[in-house]
């Protein structure tokens, strides 16, 4: 094996040396180190010029990094920041509805989370417990199907239906579904989900849990999220108004503090 191959890559034969190499040269510039030659970031990496030679070439070319030819130095490029996007988008999401979060399960003792759209899923990013543990047990990380939770479709009744079809289409191909896969139900659901404040089901998805969910829009109007509360249902007794009104409330003040503005942000704000 070459001796320049990144340590990590010769004792684990799965790696790939080349993105190692590749990441090891954007992880070498630092808010103290800006800029920097071929051979300053070679040093860096304890390598010479021609090992990192391609790494830096392939970077630049793809817009990681910015070469300055009059310099002859290397610097961070646009694509990183548009790579590191999507996390930092969602970590914001967090930390805003975190303490809205906190105060919809304290005022209405119901389980509360946050979710976003991946694919025809919906990935848990947050979850706060009922003091009482009275609510669902699913986890941050869990993927459950968008169609049958009332988060994945307050996030589907944001998609147009051209899109809509797309996804589940592309879905039902990769399983090899024959027909619709059953998309003939999604669809007309979608249609009674369009432009709901929020979107309740008892007992449909997790037998004896209540749910009921909201939008989170951002400056755009798009709806990025979905924030739900569950809590046991007991006899059948489903969700009661305030809590609805409540779940309303909360996503309406998130969406505010995203950035989605107009009466309806400032409505849900706490006196």
């Amino acid at each position: 094996m070459d001796e320049t191959e990144p340590r990590q890559a010769q004792a684990d034969r799965y790696l790939v040396p080349g993105l190692i190499r590749g990441l090891q040269v954007l992880a070498a510039f630092t808010p103290e180190r800006r800029e920097m030659s071929l051979s300053e970031i070679a040093r860096q990496l304890g390598l010479t010029r021609s090992a990192v030679f391609r790494s830096v070439y392939t970077l630049a070319s793809l817009g990681y990094l910015l070469h300055d030819e009059a310099r002859g130095s290397y610097s961070l490029g646009p694509a990183v920041m548009r790579l590191g996007h999507g996390y930092l988008a969602r970590r914001e999401l967090v930390e805003v509805a975190l303490p809205e979060l906190e105060r919809l399960r304290d005022e209405i003792d119901w389980s509360t989370h946050l979710g976003v759209r991946d694919g025809t899923s919906v990935l848990y990013m947050l979850r706060l417990p009922s003091r009482h543990g009275m609510g669902s047990i699913v986890h941050v990380g869990s993927r459950l199907p968008a169609a049958s939770t009332t988060m994945g479709r307050v996030l589907l009744a944001d998609l147009e239906e051209a899109a809509l079809v797309s996804l589940y289409r592309e879905e039902g191909a990769r399983r090899g579904q024959p027909g619709d896969g059953g998309f003939g139900r999604i669809l007309a659901q979608w249609r009674r989900d369009r432009g709901a404040a929020s979107i309740v089901q008892v007992g449909t998805f997790e037998a004896g849990m209540a749910s009921v969910a909201a939008p989170l829009r951002d400056l755009s109007g798009r709806v990025v999220a979905a924030i739900n509360a569950t809590r046991a249902s007991g006899s059948g007794s489903g969700v009661p108004a305030a809590v609805r009104a409540a779940v309303e409330r909360a996503a309406r003040r998130i969406s505010f503090l995203l950035g989605h503005g107009g009466d309806a942000g400032r409505q849900g704000a706490p006196g």
